[in-house]
């Protein structure tokens, strides 16, 4: 007898040669194949389409094919084994469905499992409702694994909504959720930020369903409030944990004391830490950032220094990024000389300075009109290895101009040289000039071999201004020339 092939057999048995192979191993089925394309009454059955009108194909003929089909076709387990062979969703799919419509046979709560995640990670997200419709009315035990891989693959789809009805589906299948779920979902929701009410919805009624939150669970909506603008929500939230019994850890302070200095109500933020102190937590390294950034922006100066040195006292060591930012502070508010003594202390504390402590200090101390310091640590720095970025060093090498300082301008221009740092042309445009003016011949060469003296390589940067300095410094020399 011939039969047509239907469009899926041909798939499978061209593309998904591994998948045919793995078919007729498990099944014990023989499949013949010729230019006619005949097959077996059982091999047919494997592959038959949904249409059931093949007119060589009568009703009785199939009702035994069907009988002979569920001796033969071997245990769930081997079902299961060729789903989750398939890396084509849909091709799994069809096997599915093709063993469920063998009489006799039940396919496994695994190949459900299996084929589920499949398709919700192909995002065939219609198919997956079906099968989740047609899990229900099996008796299987459905486990709660199944609705962890969904949320996790609405989650990176960024389906939210579809994520929060897992949630009941659970709940459907008298599924218990667990706190783990519950703070995977609102994770998803409060990304959103038109499901941050959803997701507090959720949370205060997760308790009328026998799911207890935990700390995880409020720290996400406090953090979701406190982003939010809804600080006294969040507060309400945090209090709450303590008449519940539910422990806030280190991040529960840090949440709630980031949102209080982002409304810059940096005293409760301070109260706050001297609560968690007083309670023994020890705050973390970001929890001291947050309250240094915030004391100094609101000129606390003063209360910044003594945080930073109480750190070490209470099992905190403060490290660059902790002296940086005060350091910064004070010389954002015109304290540099303050931010000297701070950047001295560093080593004795076991943090030394870096790149951005001295940049910080010496643009600091240039604003100042502090030029003699900002140049010694103009030297320290590059005698550490450090290289000045050109705007400080133009700053310090502007500023000795304009003070009249042309010999210390020049130092510097040398010390930058010998560290192979090209100065910018702007500091050029600057120092030439002043030494243009000079009236003593001598001077003049002696400042220009200061600057020069050092061999300069096509590397530096500094060779392609060089024309154009030369020209500078002789249309500069003409123009004197013509004065009467």
């Amino acid at each position: 007898m011939m039969y047509f092939v239907p469009r899926h057999l041909k798939l499978l048995l061209s593309s998904k040669e591994m998948a045919r192979r793995s078919l007729v191993r498990f099944s014990g089925i023989s499949i013949v194949t010729s230019s006619s394309l005949m097959y077996s009454q059982k091999s047919l059955l494997w592959f038959y389409s949904s249409k059931p009108n093949h007119h060589e194909y009568q009703q009785g003929n199939r009702d035994q094919d069907l009988y002979s089909l569920s001796l033969s076709i071997g245990s769930p387990a081997r079902v299961q084994k060729l789903i989750a062979s398939q890396s084509d969703p849909l091709l799994a799919k069809e096997i599915f469905d093709i063993a469920s419509r063998v009489a006799n046979f039940r396919v496994s709560y695994s190949s459900y499992h299996i084929l589920i995640i499949k398709l919700a990670r192909s995002k065939h997200f219609s198919l997956v409702e079906d099968l989740l419709v047609r899990l229900k009315s099996e008796p299987y035990a459905v486990s709660t694994s199944l609705f962890s891989g969904l949320i996790k693959v609405y989650e990176e789809a960024d389906m939210p909504e579809k994520a929060l009805k897992t949630f009941y589906t659970m709940l459907e299948f008298k599924c218990q959720p667990l706190p783990k779920h519950l703070n995977r979902i609102l994770e998803v929701l409060v990304s959103h930020r038109n499901y941050v009410r959803p997701a507090f919805d959720l949370f205060k009624n997760a308790h009328r369903h026998r799911v207890s939150p935990n700390t995880t669970s409020y720290n996400i909506l406090m953090r979701a409030f406190c982003l939010n603008d809804n600080l006294s929500i969040a507060y309400s939230l945090f209090n709450q944990m303590f008449k519940r019994d539910v422990l806030p850890d280190i991040e529960s302070y840090r949440i709630l004391m980031q949102g209080l200095c982002r409304k810059s109500q940096v005293n409760r933020a301070v109260d706050l830490l001297e609560d968690m102190l007083n309670k023994g937590f020890v705050p973390d390294a970001l929890s001291y950032t947050t309250l240094l950034n915030a004391l100094c922006r609101k000129n606390k100066l003063r209360e910044a220094y003594k945080l930073l040195c109480r750190m070490k006292v209470k099992g905190c060591n403060p490290d660059i990024l902790h002296y940086n930012t005060v350091i910064l502070g004070f010389c954002r508010e015109g304290c540099a000389a303050d931010a000297c003594k701070i950047l001295m202390d560093m080593p004795s504390n076991g943090c030394l300075p870096n790149l951005v402590s001295y940049r910080t200090l010496v643009g600091g101390l240039c604003d100042q009109g502090l030029f003699d310091d900002a140049k010694n640590y103009i030297q320290e720095m590059i005698s550490k290895g450090f290289s000045p970025h050109f705007s400080i060093s133009h700053a310090l090498i502007n500023g000795f101009c304009n003070v009249g300082k042309i010999k210390e301008a020049c130092e510097v221009v040398e010390q930058l040289l010998e560290h192979g740092d090209a100065p910018h042309l702007d500091s050029w445009a600057v120092v030439l000039p002043m030494i243009c003016e000079e009236n003593d011949k001598s001077r003049i060469e002696s400042s220009f071999k200061e600057i020069l003296r050092v061999e300069i390589t096509p590397n530096t940067r500094l060779i392609h201004a060089a024309a154009g300095l030369e020209e500078y410094v002789i249309r500069k020399a003409e123009a004197k020339s013509r004065r009467p």
